[in-house]
């Protein structure tokens, strides 16, 4: 499974690790806002309802962030837009922890949110260009493993200072936590450098060929492959918030576990969703991605609803955590690496960052419509039928989509 590692370059390993930090930090701002939702309906009365739409405003900024800093890969760069993006989101998760109401909160979630969804549209584009065309699923689905460090990161950070410090204080803190991500930008700036394809194609463009206008990916011969990579990835992410977000408040208050019983839990699930990634990585290259996407698509649904819906007992909830985490991680393994191949390089950053981010912004109303829908039944059953109906959604796309496993990429095509 790692044999492509061995065979990785230095340039394509420190571009690995750049991004793989960059998505595990991005992950950890992320996850903190779940982990503090039943502390700030305790601590500031705000409803569900209320909760859902400041994860909601995060991700629906991200949808913007992300097309914006496609655009500016398509032109500045993938190195320079990926420390742009990374500096921005953690210093607006630090902004958060000095919110005094939730206005305020409102405000800097929606704006950390921005850098939040660029960072992985220019770090995947970075990855998949760098990293030769056998391994391109692999090592982009590695990439998204950092998502489970980052969302552990997050976990152990909850369960530490929640133990020591007051709520009150605790939430804060850990979005203080939330400006270290921007100390990677060192590492970025010093060894990763633009990819070989990316810098051709600059020089075509600065030698007399077309330069794409921003809305090239409209254009009738890419249309259809854009408007279904962004159904896709609609599905993917609906599904996947929809389940993360609320999912340390239905441990807390439906299955009513301590801070330290809900960390235990979720850490079953994280460990699922580490190992997930991994062989989601080696499934995409091995099997193709359509087929990566039909399996844990299907698996997915099954595994939620009998999490949500099904009267079960805490160890089972312990044990069914590992697939849970396991199947709605690994359906993301191959989206990178497939975005890469779907679209051609003088709008690859554009068509990611759109696409990718374009599912984020819709996904982002799950967690809302959970919450509403919440406030009228029981919490795991709401989250059971969007994460259903997400991943039919994942589904159908893929079908209509073409395979594109082992494709290789051109300077200008």
């Amino acid at each position: 499974m790692f044999a492509w590692f061995e065979e990785a370059s230095e340039t394509e390993r420190r571009t690995f690790w750049g991004c793989f930090g960059g998505w595990a930090l991005d992950a950890m701002d992320v996850q903190l806002y779940s982990l503090v939702i039943p502390t700030l309906i305790a601590g500031w009365g705000i409803s569900r309802t209320q909760a859902g739409m400041l994860a909601t405003s995060a991700l629906l900024l991200s949808a913007v962030g992300g097309w914006i800093a496609g655009l500016l890969a398509d032109r500045i760069g993938r190195v320079r837009t990926l420390q742009i993006t990374i500096v921005w989101f953690a210093f607006f998760t630090f902004a958060s922890g000095f919110a005094q109401n939730f206005e305020q909160l409102f405000i800097a979630r929606a704006l950390m949110g921005l850098g939040f969804g660029g960072e992985w549209a220019a770090g995947a584009v970075l990855m998949g260009e760098v990293i030769r065309a056998e391994h391109r699923g692999k090592a982009v689905g590695t990439v998204q493993s950092g998502w489970a460090i980052g969302w552990g990161a997050a976990a152990l950070l909850y369960a530490l200072m929640f133990s020591l410090l007051p709520e009150a204080v605790a939430w804060r803190v850990l979005f203080f936590a939330g400006i270290l991500p921007a100390g990677l930008v060192f590492f970025i700036r010093r060894f990763v450098d633009e990819p070989a394809v990316f810098t051709a194609t600059q020089q075509q463009i600065a030698a007399g060929a077309e330069r794409p206008h921003w809305l090239a990916i409209f254009d009738p011969g890419l249309l259809r492959a854009t408007v279904l990579a962004a159904l896709l990835t609609t599905g993917a992410q609906g599904g996947y918030y929809a389940i993360t977000t609320w999912l340390p408040t239905y441990l807390k208050t439906v299955r009513q576990l301590s801070v330290l019983n809900t960390s235990s839990y979720l850490a079953v699930i994280i460990v699922g969703s580490f190992v997930g990634y991994l062989v989601g990585a080696y499934l995409t290259d091995r099997i193709g991605r359509r087929n990566n996407f039909f399996l844990f698509a299907a698996c997915c649904v099954v595994t939620v609803l009998t999490y949500t819906q099904l009267p079960i007992d805490d160890r089972t909830v312990l044990i069914l955590g590992f697939p849970l985490g396991f199947f709605a991680s690994g359906i993301f393994s191959g989206m990178g690496a497939f975005l890469t191949e779907l679209f051609p390089t003088q709008v690859r950053g554009s068509a990611q960052g759109f696409t990718y981010n374009f599912g984020r912004g819709v996904g982002a109303l799950f967690p809302y419509f959970v919450g509403w829908l919440g406030e009228t039944m029981p919490l795991g059953q709401a989250i059971g039928v969007f994460a259903a109906a997400a991943y039919a959604i994942l589904f159908l796309a893929a079908l209509a989509l073409p395979e594109t496993r082992g494709r290789l990429i051109a300077a200008y095509e």
